[in-house]
């Protein structure tokens, strides 16, 4: 229809329109919203800000799972079960706005209110998308394109509007961690995107559309992003002459 308009989702709307009682929390930069191994009893809704995920392994070493925006969920394993548990450490990597909901609440508007109950299982599916995609990623690319694929995710390239090309601050070594690498690498590659014209950066990166390239299409110099090759060992000459062998000792 001419002149429709859509209407921009608003879940703050829905947590009024179902009566629920929410709380809203604003949690200080570097502050905690839950624990790994804590209780989760309950669900955020991150209005403004930014945020991660981290687990700890038993022998002490952490790793970042995942960087949240505005408009993510936080603790959706709460749904999983009543007696869940914590499976990761969220912490607030900006000044963060949130809606705080007990699991009870959050099951409440699921069931009752059909166009939340779509906007949050997009959620979730696009949030496993994005985990299988992390995973490849580590898998099959190398660093330097891990790299250059988590800049522009906190960019929030690919997102609608105008993306936020100065990111949030955050260290060299934080990206190792990010990534699975050294910071001395980290710094290595991110002189080498600045001088190539890919990002800028005086205090706070700021990341330009060129950086696309790296990730899209293995454009850097000298071919150093190429795709791993992944051979079938089980079809090669070698493997063949090999089985026929066994099988005449047989």
């Amino acid at each position: 229809m001419h002149g429709t308009k859509k209407i921009k989702f608003e879940p703050a709307i829905y947590f009024a329109a179902a009566g629920i009682i929410r709380k809203a929390v604003h949690v200080k930069t570097n502050h905690i919203f839950f624990s790994q191994g804590g209780p989760a009893n309950s669900i955020f809704f991150l209005e403004t800000g930014r945020a991660k995920l981290t687990v700890v392994s038993e022998r002490g070493k952490e790793a970042t799972v995942t960087l949240l925006t505005a408009g993510d969920f936080l603790g959706e394993e709460a749904l999983a079960g009543a007696s869940g548990l914590r499976i990761a450490t969220a912490t607030a990597t900006a000044a963060c706005a949130v809606l705080k909901l007990d699991r009870d609440e959050m099951q409440l508007l699921l069931h009752e209110h059909n166009d939340f109950s779509d906007h949050f299982l997009r959620f979730v599916l696009l949030r496993g998308v994005r985990t299988q995609e992390d995973l490849i990623d580590q898998l099959f690319n190398n660093s330097e394109k891990r790299l250059a694929r988590t800049l522009l995710l906190m960019a929030e390239f690919g997102k609608p509007g105008e993306p936020e090309t100065h990111i949030p601050e955050i260290t060299q070594g934080a990206l190792a961690d990010l990534i699975g690498t050294t910071r001395s690498r980290v710094s290595y590659f991110m002189n080498r995107f600045r001088r190539l014209g890919y990002i800028n950066y005086n205090g706070r990166i700021q990341v330009n559309k060129s950086l696309l390239n790296v990730v899209l299409n293995d454009r850097l110099p000298e071919r150093t992003a190429k795709r791993p090759v992944v051979l079938d060992h089980e079809t090669t000459p070698e493997a063949r002459k090999k089985r026929a062998a066994e099988a005449r000792l047989r």
